[in-house]
């Protein structure tokens, strides 16, 4: 894991406010995960290594001298209910984390408000029968509940999860995942998406099909760069990149800037030593921030921490560095939008 040494790096803009738009918390047995080295470069070993992640160790990373102003909560697979109905389990992850938040508003932890807005897990697979389960997360968010992600992450590749199972091909097309997704936009619930660059097409077919329904794009649009997509960045980046203007049409399309210090991505600086300083980091993820910021506009765009899952490429504050340094040639409402503004918009956050 990055190393707390990185740290030591003075904290740029200090008094920038941020709103961290998406970052995870949990408590998983090592049991859990399969055995892995702590050179392994996959999800496993962070899993393995961040096992432990609940407030006071998220609150431990924001402390570091960032303005960390409210964050928003995203579904990680964590705190299901142990009893009841299947596709009513994952309501328990929402009641976690809205217990969280109500800690965190309670001041007693400090200024910033964890877990402002919270994204869950739905099933849309259960198509109509999809309502029943959104209508119960709104009511164990009480109030704080913006929407869900599905788990549509997926590559015929078994090396890109390294263990991790992914969906079958697909799934954005499929007519009874549709029949819940068109749930979303009836309840006022937005919807997250982490896909990786080939299923692109996929999710610029969904935008067009459901334009009512604001769709927020996880980690820069999911670049692949490990497996059988190691070596191909040139080749593949033009892919990408149109890929992401065909979205940027669609207006109903939001973009999180983040996730590439995830191993998926490919980039030098996962579990390197020494760490990667945030110039390095910002180095090498300018080529796809800067195309999102440029293609949607900043207004559009919003810095994600994605944490603890980038824990494995750098630490909590050398990452807004990073994000930092990326942003320093935008004007000051650019920055806004950036690092709080769009955050607040999409997530409907009064912070």
């Amino acid at each position: 894991m990055a190393s707390p040494k990185q740290s030591a790096e003075p904290i740029i803009e200090p008094d920038l406010p941020i709103i961290d738009p998406h970052h995870h918390l949990w408590d998983r047995p090592l049991a859990a995960f399969p055995t892995a080295q702590d050179s392994d470069r996959s999800f496993i070993s962070i899993m393995r290594n961040k096992a432990h992640y609940l407030l006071d160790d998220f609150l431990a990373d924001i402390n570091t001298g960032h303005n960390i102003r409210g964050t928003v909560y995203v579904e990680a697979n964590a705190m299901y209910r142990a009893g009841g109905p299947e596709h009513k389990k994952s309501v328990g992850e929402v009641e976690f984390a809205n217990g969280v938040a109500a800690m965190s508003a309670s001041g007693a932890y400090g200024d910033a408000r964890i877990c402002a807005g919270i994204v869950g897990h739905g099933h849309l697979g259960l198509g109509d029968g999809a309502e029943d389960v959104l209508r119960a997360h709104i009511l164990a968010g009480n109030g704080r509940f913006r929407g869900i992600r599905a788990h549509t992450a997926y590559d015929p590749d078994p090396g890109i999860f390294s263990g991790m199972q992914g969906l079958p091909p697909h799934i954005l097309l499929d007519k009874t995942f549709r029949a819940g997704f068109k749930w979303l936009h009836k309840l006022g619930l937005s919807f997250d998406v982490w896909v990786l660059e080939p299923q692109l097409p996929d999710l610029i077919d969904l935008a067009r099909a459901f334009p009512e329904t604001q769709i927020i794009l996880n980690h820069t649009g999911g670049p692949l760069g490990m497996s059988s997509y190691a070596g191909k960045r040139d080749e593949r980046f033009p892919m990408w990149r149109e890929n992401i203007r065909a979205l940027a049409a669609c207006d109903n399309v939001t973009v999180k800037l983040g996730g590439l210090g995830m191993p998926v991505s490919g980039f030098a600086s996962f579990m390197s030593e020494p760490p990667a300083t945030s110039a390095q980091l910002a180095a090498e993820w300018k080529p796809y921030m800067e195309t999102c910021i440029e293609t949607f506009g900043a207004g559009r765009c919003m810095f994600e921490s994605n944490f603890p899952v980038d824990s494995g490429a750098c630490t909590y504050p050398v990452l807004w560095n990073a994000f930092k340094r990326l942003a320093a040639g935008a004007s000051k409402d650019e920055k806004t939008a950036l690092f709080s503004g769009t955050a607040k918009r999409v997530y409907r956050l009064d912070i």
